[in-house]
């Protein structure tokens, strides 16, 4: 009783929730990503700043520029995937601070001045944000399939701009057959948690 999410929900969200690695060719639809989107653009970020910025390769030449730029090993499954989410930190998150966060007037300018201070903040932000919308894909009963391993640079030059950075590369979709690997082990709280 220490949760209050039912515990159909924090299976789906967590313990049965595991990374997919292949998919079915159900397509998902805009509607989808928008209802995700919509559910995760209220999780807390510093200073309502939400950087995450996020690009949704769905044609098939924008595929084949992708697929290269991925690690060997993740190719075929991007290839394979309904949808390719690409990730990204906004660098130029504080021109939007006087919409998202109007009391704090002077919040866009101190970003401004301090170049590393914002890049930093736009990174971690939008991390968070990606763990927010990983979750939200499993909240639309979907399976989420993020990647770390691909050429960055070569991802940031086809696909963004210069304020934006990847963050990482997420197949989207209904899981397949032998979508998953056996679930590895957790750490425990005592191995995790101390008190001071």
């Amino acid at each position: 009783m220490a949760l209050v999410l039912s515990s159909d929900a924090q299976n789906l969200l967590f313990r049965d929730a595991r990374t997919a690695n292949t998919f079915t060719d159900e397509p998902v639809s805009d509607e989808q990503i928008r209802a995700i989107y919509d559910l995760v653009k209220y999780a807390p970020t510093a200073m309502n700043q939400q950087p995450l910025r996020i690009v949704l390769v769905r044609s098939p030449e924008a595929r084949e520029r992708l697929i290269p730029l991925m690690s060997p090993g993740n190719q075929a499954k991007t290839a394979a995937a309904p949808l390719v989410a690409i990730l990204a930190a906004d660098l130029d998150f504080h021109e939007e601070l006087p919409k998202v966060f109007p009391h704090a007037t002077g919040a866009r300018d101190m970003f401004a001045a301090d170049e590393a201070r914002r890049a930093h903040s736009a990174r971690f932000n939008a991390t968070l944000q990606l763990g927010y919308f990983i979750l939200g894909v499993r909240a639309a009963g979907l399976a989420a399939g993020p990647m770390a391993g691909y050429d960055a640079a070569g991802i940031d030059k086809e696909f963004l701009d210069d304020a934006h950075t990847v963050l990482a590369v997420v197949n989207i979709g209904r899981p397949g057959e032998n979508a998953w690997f056996d679930r590895l082990p957790r750490l425990s709280y005592e191995e995790v948690v101390t008190a001071v």
